[in-house]
């Protein structure tokens, strides 16, 4: 096999093999040639061009997310690293394992004035999990610094760097490796939790418990776990669209049941105990009660991280949610309690005012979402953008065979086409795309992939600006907020389309939409774009008229 004639890029790209890395996605650039050669010459990787710098480090993202393993990254020197921050932080904050190895010059021509050079090390230093600073030398040293970024980056879920530097001449080749690194294993100690017994008498004394269910995995929650949380009437559980977790009693339309009630109905939701686990919550509302109305304990469950979103936190058990509810169950017992009830009556009550307002909307960004959700395939993969679209979404029952996946990470919309994309290719399902005119814009190189498959599709829903910032407190109809805010255009995707060869569709009103739905989904020839055009100004006041019809 064809490999790099530096001994440090030869190292690198045996470690990552014998590590178990598959897929490499490369920025094409010439001081990271050894790299490039190397990986690209293996058999045993998968890899992948893609020039935006930005784009490339989201479609890593979303194979990460999918696959749960360490994708990895490779740059060349200079300013190209720092784009890939955007996708870095989130895969930070988002828990994926992620790998950037830069190609760097030498020390000694950092800060003397010559090409292509920054100060590379550390970069990343206030998101990244490890940072390998490589001599130019292959030794053991640099070996066992790419081992642990990688263990670390794997085992603790998120994102490292790794700076190699290389000195010319770089495209040099050799049949064979000149080094044999050493391949090493982090040793991993599992966290020492109490006995769940002891927290038996907290849990049954309350008779109020709240589960709330952020960003989670598809499958990880046990159908047994799930029955035995269902069972309990002192739990009522209030789940986000990104939460994969579904039963009848389960409430998974937050902003719909909350945002109506008076104070002495908040009063009468405050929990005794909240527990929480996941990533991410979307709704502002639920945190907004929370902090005001604040439980006696806050348990989150996450083997890795907790954070204190409510200012309320009293315990982090850093351990798999189905260890906890299993090791938990023989200590309780299902207290009296009337408080699952109290939340299903509201449930019932609100999906009744739902569909009696949406039977009477004007067409507009929600009636949009209503009619899209229902049209999804079963099965499926659903990739949703941030601002307004995670929000809508929301707001609508999605079926319980629905993957959903969101960058909830950072709440960005900087790289939501381009994760999509990588989760398509990776998990193999067909996937949909739902994502704004903005996010879909900032994003639209990641259409230069060659990897998009034939099955993917996007709805862009083109209300002709950042629509959210018209149901955020403060806006105004002024020429300051509709340039700098709202950031109105008359951009469409056709022309995107056809540059970068996907079928394109478009929808101005209910009827063309349900055509175009059932025309987007009967191909799978080529990957599709919707494009739904919606009324700027009509969005936000049917939004806000809509909470005031759930009471």
């Amino acid at each position: 096999m064809t490999f790099p004639k530096i001994p440090l890029a030869q190292s690198i790209i045996e470690i990552c093999a014998q590590q178990g890395i598959q897929h490499i996605v490369i920025s094409p650039g010439s001081r990271n040639a050894p790299l490039t050669i190397g990986f690209a010459s293996q058999p045993r990787f998968r890899c992948y061009s893609i020039a935006d710098e930005r784009c490339a480090a989201f479609f890593a993202l979303g194979i990460a997310q999918q696959l749960h393993e360490p994708v990895v990254l490779v740059c060349t020197s200079g300013s190209a690293l720092l784009n890939y921050y955007p996708a870095f932080a989130e895969a930070f904050y988002s828990q994926i394992p992620l790998v950037v190895i830069s190609a760097d010059r030498p020390t000694d021509k950092i800060d003397i004035g010559d090409g292509q050079t920054i100060r590379q090390q550390n970069v990343y230093a206030n998101h990244s999990l490890y940072n390998a600073n490589l001599s130019e030398s292959a030794s053991a040293e640099n070996d066992a610094e790419i081992n642990t970024a990688i263990g670390i980056s794997r085992v603790k879920k998120g994102p490292v760097h790794i700076n190699a530097p290389f000195e010319e001449p770089l495209y040099e080749t050799q049949e064979g490796i000149s080094v044999t690194p050493a391949i090493a294993e982090m040793n991993v100690t599992a966290a020492q939790n109490p006995n769940l017994a002891n927290f038996a008498g907290i849990w049954n004394g309350a008779r109020k418990k709240l589960l709330l269910v952020g960003v989670n995995e598809p499958g990880v929650v046990s159908d047994a776990v799930v029955g035995q949380i269902a069972a309990d009437p002192s739990m009522m559980v209030m789940t986000e669209t990104t939460s994969n977790l579904h039963h009848p009693s389960f409430i998974n339309n937050i902003d719909t049941i909350i945002t109506p009630f008076t104070e002495e109905e908040f009063g009468a939701l405050q929990p005794d105990l909240l527990i929480t686990f996941g990533g991410m919550v979307v709704s502002k509302r639920i945190k907004a009660f929370l902090r005001k109305y604040r439980p006696k304990n806050h348990w989150h469950i996450d083997p890795l991280r907790a954070y204190d979103t409510f200012g309320a936190l009293t315990k982090h058990f850093e351990m798999p949610v189905n260890d906890f509810f299993g090791q938990l169950a023989p200590s309780v017992a299902h207290s009296v309690s009337d408080y699952r009830e109290l939340g299903q009556g509201i449930k019932d009550l609100r999906a009744r005012r739902h569909e009696e307002y949406l039977r009477k909307m004007p067409f507009c960004d929600f009636k949009v979402f209503a009619a899209v959700m229902p049209a999804l395939r079963r099965e499926s993969q659903l990739q949703i953008s941030n601002s307004a679209a995670i929000r809508y979404a929301q707001l609508i029952e999605i079926d319980p065979t629905i993957e959903v996946f969101c960058n909830r990470g950072t709440s960005g919309i900087d790289g939501s086409t381009s994760t999509a994309i990588g989760a398509a290719l990776a998990s193999g399902k067909q996937t949909t795309l739902i994502t704004g005119d903005i996010g879909f814009l900032y994003d639209s190189n990641a259409l230069w992939n060659s990897y998009i498959p034939k099955n993917f599709k996007i709805i862009l829903v083109n209300n002709g600006g950042g629509g959210i910032f018209r149901i955020l407190p403060g806006h105004q109809e002024t020429p300051v907020f509709n340039t700098y805010f709202e950031t109105g255009h008359t951009l469409t995707a056709e022309h995107l389309a056809k540059m970068f060869g996907l079928n394109y569709l478009s929808a101005n009103d209910e009827n063309t939409l349900e055509v175009g739905l059932s025309a987007l989904f009967a191909s799978d020839e080529r990957p599709a774009i919707l494009e739904v055009f919606t009324p700027t100004s009509v969005n936000d006041g049917v939004l806000l008229q809509y909470f005031r019809e759930l009471i």
